[in-house]
């Protein structure tokens, strides 16, 4: 299990996840005018199309961009060693920067919504200022990273190994982001910010997973179930999920950047290199079933939280596979495999708490978040998975929906009930976390 050293590491790893939690806040506030516009019944009430695709766009990039990337800092700074610390608060301030920026972008006049996949953008000054200085934030804490979390014996070394890893991704997809952005001719529309973020949004999608991999197996070790499989085997198995990342600078190589062959390569690298993980998964599988029949203790939430984290992004997995035309399959397939990340990095934050110096998350609103927050992710990804069978198209809201059978209906129903219940789930980790944040030792 990584050690965490104290000061420095401390410190910035506090600042992270402070960022992290407050992000997840504006998110929910956004997300319950995300579900109320797309829920039968609701939507013709109350009047929420106009303001949808801008809500979509900002609760995007904070639950996804914002808070994905805040805990990856977390990860890295926890297991890092000491050294740049000023790198790491300019990169922290800017961050933290960047993300007030683009919280408060919307309520600025010209905010146009373009509903790309990855990184959503709204087409005015502030919200591109935001998205500059927030990467740029994030290079200097990548770049410090790659630096401290090093490891000197990389095959006995496996967790760390796995986040130094995770910093590579992430390097690999904010050099995609640049030279995207200086070689993708423009054009006006979406068109071009779908190409734009293309290849650095499936870099990053390794980053993701290596990072959740790396939380479930810290989670297990922290429960006291270790895997009986040596650091050696491990550690190769983190190089193995990894070496897909290889063809992230041989395809901006080798293919124009923005072409069809460029855009088509990295979907069959999504395609094609995320199996690598497969072994890992599996040992992620394992850690769950040698924590059956665990009693209740402290720590039951990162339990909860790794069985629904397990669980969401296994059925994100599959339903990727059934992906058929354009329709709500597709946010179905990338909500459960986020929310599988979201849910292990919540089992994480509960087990960092205490090692940060903040109180332990207990309590019967603890015990209960993770079984709330994954069961309303499921029940809202079985619904967009239902109602895309019936062909309900995605980015749309209200009458545009068109929902005009009883299986559309129901499907989108359940949609609208289980996004509500993570929600409420959502909003009981920023308190737990609020509550535990706000007493610590000091250390």
């Amino acid at each position: 299990m990584p050690a965490i050293a104290s000061g420095a590491p401390t410190h910035l790893a506090r600042a992270w996840l402070w960022l992290g939690v407050m992000a997840l806040i504006g998110s929910g506030l956004l997300a319950v005018l995300l579900v109320l516009s797309r829920t039968p019944g609701i939507q013709d009430v109350f009047p929420l199309k106009d303001l949808f695709r801008a809500a979509l766009v900002v609760h995007v990039d904070l639950s996804v961009a914002v808070w994905f990337m805040a805990f990856a800092a977390v990860i890295w700074s926890a297991v890092g060693s000491a050294s740049l610390t000023w790198l790491g608060w300019i990169g922290f301030g800017l961050a933290a920067l960047g993300t007030a920026l683009m919280t408060v972008s919307p309520f600025f006049p010209g905010a146009e919504p373009m509903l790309n996949n990855y990184i959503p953008v709204l087409k005015q000054p502030l919200f591109f200022t935001s998205i500059w200085i927030f990467a740029a934030g994030l290079s200097l804490t990548v770049l410090r990273a790659l630096v401290t979390t090093w490891p000197q014996r990389p095959l006995a070394e496996p967790l760390l190994l796995g986040a130094f890893l995770g910093a590579v991704a992430a390097l690999l997809a904010l050099g995609a982001f640049y030279i995207s952005w200086a070689q993708v001719p423009w054009v006006e529309g979406m068109i071009y910010y779908e190409v734009l973020f293309w290849g650095g949004g499936h870099a990053l999608q390794f980053q993701h997973a290596l990072l959740m991999v790396v939380a479930w197996l810290w989670i297990a070790e922290q429960l006291g179930r270790r895997l009986r499989v040596s650091a050696r085997a491990l550690s190769v198995l983190f190089l193995v999920a990894a070496l897909p990342l290889l063809a992230v600078p041989a395809i901006y190589l080798l293919v124009p950047v923005g072409s069809l062959p460029h855009m088509e390569l990295f979907a069959k690298l999504m395609l094609w290199g995320h199996p690598y993980m497969g072994p890992l998964i599996l040992l992620g599988a394992l850690s769950l079933w040698r924590l059956r029949g665990m009693p209740t203790n402290p720590d039951s939430p990162a339990r909860s939280a790794l069985l629904a984290s397990f669980i969401l992004f296994a059925l994100g997995g599959v339903l990727g596979y059934l992906i058929e035309g354009v329709n709500v399959v597709i946010p179905a397939h990338y909500h459960g495999s986020t929310v599988g990340v979201t849910l292990a990095f919540m089992g994480l934050a509960y087990v960092l708490l205490p090692k940060l110096g903040f109180d332990h998350a207990t309590g019967r609103m603890a015990v209960w978040q993770p079984h709330v927050y994954g069961a309303g992710q499921l029940l809202h990804v079985l619904g967009l998975a239902w109602s895309g069978g019936y062909g309900v198209q995605r980015k749309v809201a209200g009458a545009d929906q068109l929902l005009t059978t009883l299986p559309q209906k129901i499907g989108m129903g359940m949609m609208g009930l289980g996004g509500l219940i993570a929600v409420i789930g959502g909003l009981m980790f920023v308190l737990v976390c609020l509550k535990a944040m706000s007493r610590h030792s000091g250390r």
